[in-house]
């Protein structure tokens, strides 16, 4: 999903700034083994039939659910997730959580999912209605989003059991990312969707949160879709089978190794498709967004290679490509298996990348939460965060320093963006925490997102490209298709860079860590004995971060002299001697620690120097993108 800022507002301040961020390179980084995984271990299959009435706005399915038991304990229940009752009344958690930005406020049209029948089929042929013993509600409760079904029998270790279910869906008119509008549907979160079982024998159930998303175990999903003969389909998966009969279309896509399953169908769809690197890939718009289609499927063409080479291959044979309809902006910005949604006006100029950011980073998506399948309610972080921080790597390697905005060669950096919204809620609450558990909307875009991205890139830039990438490389490698947690990217940090560079880490996730480096005080004068000059420096690191850093002693002539700090311990004074007065010094003059809290006191002066007008100006660059922040959500 999408971060709540919007890359076209960058256009109403982007024509002042400048950029002073690190060069970035095209070129691939060192790849791990390539230990990938070829298949998901095939938990819960879903055979679907399902109609669209587009008078009514209604999907009427049937059809059967498989699931085997992975875990190491027999279950009496299984839960299923009916995330369209998020839109059903006032009542739901949706709609009663009063966290900001998107879902706040009532959608325009109400939507809901009714299960008509659910039955448990035997060996011996005959069926256990489960639907009469089902819980959409417990005592207390109003939300219908989380489903209890009892079992009336034990399902054990490695048993598998077969539902046969119908159910009808109401769409909503569009909101969070799903519903109608007009003659377009958006379809997802639309079927009852089995929750995910731990290995330890405990449902990873939860309502659908305003701020929470999915998590379920890996399946095939073969579901044929029936919808008026004018309207083009797009979905999850490849279309095994097309045809039209009786006025409908009717095509059947099945796909292996995926966690859910979104499908779109409008009568006014045009379409671009390519082939890039192997995987055959649409782009549905509408009319009037040829160009933006475009600048989508240009993307897609750089970012699909290039996430392969760094997190593992794609594995799917199609992908697809939907930007909704401006007045159905909302289904834009979201992700689901082989199927992206994009964002962005028509008229987004070149120079404003909004089209091609959104499209990076629901691509990015495929790896991180869509093949490590990461509990995206208990941890966003390894979902949205690390995935903000791969949108940014990737725009900067494709796109350099103006990779949010380039207008009239003023250009404004994607990285930039994050560090500066991430250090805003820095020390408000930590990072590494559930979905539903933040304050404010607010601050989990700044600090899921924004943080965790600004962390990451901080680390990119401290211990070089290489190694960071080897890390992802690896741990995306190495858990695909495992749902791993915090832990599991700790230790791989822990492996690839060390125990230090994993305790920083851990720190800045779990323990609102935070850090600010400055120099405190430059000192120059005569040498007593002998000719020339002799000073130091004293710089201080506050917070409780540990990043090495470089310190510039800046000469009176504008010549440097650079120093290193490991930056451990509270200070560090760096001695001078030489023929040309000590000005002033810089910590950190690379910007290379961006999550560093303070800026301006990056530089100091003696009485003399004249370092400072020098590095305001450097700096000028952050304050022009803290504006970014005013016009954002």
């Amino acid at each position: 999903m999408r971060t709540p800022w919007r890359a076209f507002a960058i256009a109403a301040v982007s024509l002042t700034v400048t950029t002073a961020r690190a060069d970035r390179s095209a070129s691939g980084a060192p790849q791990p083994p390539n230990d990938l995984r070829q298949h998901a271990e095939d938990v819960v299959d879903y055979t679907l039939t399902a109609s669209l009435d587009t008078a009514t706005h209604s999907v009427h399915a049937t059809g059967a659910i498989r699931w085997r038991n992975t875990s190491s304990k027999a279950v009496r229940e299984l839960w299923l997730h009916l995330y369209l009752n998020a839109f059903k009344d006032d009542d739901s958690d949706f709609l009663r959580e009063q966290v900001g930005g998107r879902g706040s406020s009532l959608p325009e049209g109400y939507g809901r999912t009714e299960i008509r029948s659910l039955t448990l089929q035997n060996a011996d042929g005959s069926a256990d209605d489960l639907l009469a013993t089902m819980e959409t509600k417990r005592p207390g409760e109003k939300d219908e989003t989380d489903a209890r079904v009892p079992l009336p029998r034990e399902v054990g270790p490695g048993e598998s059991i077969q539902m046969d279910v119908a159910f009808d869906d109401k769409l909503p008119i569009v909101v969070e990312r799903t519903g109608y509008r007009n003659s377009f549907h958006m379809i997802g979160q639309w079927f009852p969707k089995v929750a995910r079982l731990e290995p330890d024998g405990t449902w990873a159930h939860f309502p659908f949160h305003h701020l929470s998303e999915f998590y379920a175990d890996f399946g095939t999903y073969d579901v044929t879709l029936d919808v008026p003969e004018s309207f083009t389909i797009g979905a999850t998966g490849p279309a095994v089978e097309t045809h039209v009969m009786g006025g409908r279309r009717v095509e059947r896509h099945v796909q292996g190794d995926i966690h859910d399953f979104a499908w779109t169908a409008w009568d006014r769809w045009q379409s671009r498709h390519d082939a890039v690197d192997g995987v055959a890939v649409t782009v549905l718009f509408p009319p009037g967004f040829g160009d933006i289609a475009d600048r989508e499927l240009e993307a897609v063409r750089f970012a699909l290679p290039d996430d392969s080479a760094r997190y593992g291959r794609y594995p799917y044979v199609t992908l697809t490509v939907v930007h909704p309809p401006q007045e159905a902006a909302e289904a834009g910005g979201m992700e689901y298996p082989t199927l992206i949604t994009g964002d962005g006006p028509w008229l987004t100029p070149r120079g404003v990348l909004e089209p091609e950011i959104v499209a990076v980073h629901e691509l990015g998506h495929q790896w991180f939460y869509g093949l490590v399948a990461t509990n995206e309610s208990a941890w966003p972080f390894l979902d949205e965060g690390i995935n903000q921080y791969a949108e940014g790597d990737t725009m900067g390697r494709w796109r350099g320093a103006g990779s949010a905005a380039n207008l009239f060669g003023l250009r404004v950096s994607d990285a930039a963006i994050q560090a500066v919204a991430g250090n805003m809620a820095a020390r408000d609450e930590a990072v590494a925490q559930a979905a539903n558990a933040f304050s404010t909307g607010a601050n989990y875009g700044r600090l899921v997102y924004s943080r965790t991205a600004s962390v990451l890139e901080t680390m990119r830039r401290v211990y070089g490209d290489d190694t960071v990438a080897r890390a992802l490389g690896v741990y995306t490698r190495r858990f695909r298709f495992e749902h791993p947690g915090p832990e599991q990217l700790i230790e791989v940090f822990d492996e690839v860079l060390g125990p230090a560079v994993a305790a920083t880490l851990r720190s800045a996730l779990f323990d609102k860590g935070w850090v600010d480096f400055a120099v405190d005080r430059v000192r120059s004068e005569r040498a007593e004995h002998g000719a020339g000059y002799e000073g130091s420096v004293v710089v201080r690191r506050r917070g409780t971060l540990l990043f090495p850093v470089d310190v510039d002693l800046v000469m009176a002539d504008g010549s440097r002299r650079r120093e290193t700090w490991d930056g451990d311990g509270d200070w560090k004074r760096f001695e001078y001697r030489g023929r040309i007065p000590l000005a002033g010094a810089v910590v950190d003059p690379d910007d290379r620690v961006v999550i560093d809290s303070n800026l301006e006191n990056n530089h100091g002066t003696t009485a003399e120097g004249g370092g400072r007008a020098r590095r305001t100006i450097e700096r000028l660059t952050y304050w022009l993108e803290l504006l970014l922040q005013t016009v954002s959500p």
